[in-house]
């Protein structure tokens, strides 16, 4: 499906054709648009001399019956007869076919990186060495081509990243060789590690291990969709018809709107009416001390006629453990929330300006224009020399704008 879209969104066809031939495995890849669901999209087929062997004839549509892959297992749906790939290489054996190719560094790259981790994951599910994985359905000529292609076609893209929307897993189980597994299976499970994922529809795999491992290997983010402008769109076919959802796979290719920046902000909130105001105080100054953005305290008037203050943190989301476990130490609360949030900031530059009593730090904010949005003095560094030279911190802060003005202006 990835294949699919790459074409669909402009990688030329050609370029896959000639990565699958450097392989030198005997395979060879076929293009066709298709509809799913009533849109049109592109499906992208490897044929090997394994299928022509198997199958005269086949016309290599997939619906539902291709052997599907599973790290180490061999996956059918149980439907028409399936073609199964017997081929079982060793990771060595696979990696010194990508080695030995005249493709491009990063190309090979990315494609070893897959399949080392898609043995990593099978060597830490069966509990062997790495070296003991031999890959049955992964490590069949397809599957190679699958990749290596994958690899070859994102970095025809020559984009600076991939961003995800979460994963729709899906659900139910599939049969292998070791049984009956739930989906995900444990392959894709371990491959996909802290993505976020989610199971809708009917019950059926959506995710497969090679598809995390590709996911992985082009270092992939997840959240909604950036602020960008679309340049190009592809929509890549999956071999089967699923109701109600059209089974296709949409990669879009833009550039990063420079209008605003955006990132995640983590908003954590409680709210305590048994504390004095020292000890909130105290609370505020030890969570910026551990990396807290913003701390803010506002009055609240509570049930029952009580005055309680709602405490309110703003954090990098990976600081959200550590936040919470210190307020819950050091605070009388026993319950808080937390959520994500959208930031939007403007540039920021920081430049010093002189004084009559000492040089001062500006903080500057520009639009993407580059045009001046704000500007304004340090806080600390005015009421060090306010302090320092015992005179008002107004009239200090006064002075260091009129320094930065005629700075500006001298520079117009």
């Amino acid at each position: 499906m990835l294949l699919g879209a790459l074409v669909d969104a402009g990688v030329p066809f050609t370029l896959l054709e000639e990565t699958a031939a450097a392989l030198g495995v005997g395979a060879r890849l076929e293009v066709r648009k298709v509809s799913r669901g009533g849109i049109a999209g592109t499906k992208v087929d490897v044929l090997t001399e394994e299928h022509a062997a198997n199958e005269p004839g086949h016309t290599h549509d997939h619906h539902g019956t291709h052997t599907h892959e599973h790290g180490g297992h061999s996956h059918s749906a149980p439907v028409a007869p399936a073609h199964t790939h017997t081929a079982h290489r060793s990771l060595s054996t696979i990696l010194g076919i990508i080695r030995a190719t005249q493709l491009s560094a990063l190309v090979k790259e990315r494609a070893i990186r897959a399949f080392t981790l898609l043995g990593e994951a099978e060597a830490a599910i069966h509990s062997i060495p790495v070296e003991k994985v031999h890959f049955h359905e992964v490590g069949a000529v397809d599957t190679i081509v699958d990749i290596v292609c994958a690899a070859a076609g994102a970095a025809a893209l020559n984009v600076d990243r991939w961003v995800c929307s979460p994963l729709n897993v899906g659900s139910g189980t599939v049969q292998c060789q070791h049984g009956t597994l739930p989906v995900p299976a444990p392959a894709t499970l371990a491959l996909l590690g802290s993505a976020p994922v989610y199971a809708a529809g009917p019950a059926m795999e959506r995710v497969t291990p090679t598809g995390a491992a590709v996911l992985r290997m082009l270092d992939v983010t997840y959240g909604s969709l950036p602020a960008m402008r679309v340049v190009a769109a592809g929509y890549g076919a999956g071999g089967r018809e699923t109701p109600g959802q059209p089974n296709l796979l949409r990669l879009l290719v833009g550039e990063e709107a420079e209008e605003e920046a955006t990132e995640s902000v983590a908003v954590i909130e409680t709210v305590i009416d048994d504390s004095t105001p020292e000890l909130v105080a105290f609370v505020s100054e030890r969570l910026l001390e551990a990396g807290a953005w913003d701390v803010y305290r506002v009055a609240v008037q509570m049930k029952k006629g009580r005055t309680g203050v709602q405490l309110t943190v703003l954090c990098r989301p990976d600081l959200t453990p550590v936040l919470r476990a210190l307020i819950f130490r050091e605070t009388t609360t026993i319950g808080l929330r937390w959520r994500l949030e959208n930031k939007v900031a403007l540039e920021r530059e920081f430049l010093k300006v002189a004084t009559a009593w000492g040089e001062v730090g500006m903080k500057i904010a520009r639009w993407p224009s580059g045009k001046v949005a704000n500007a304004s003095p340090e806080y600390e560094d005015c009421r060090r020399l306010a302090t320092q030279h015992a005179i008002p911190l107004k009239q200090l802060m006064q002075q260091a704008m009129k320094a930065y003005e005629d700075l500006a202006d001298g520079g117009e």
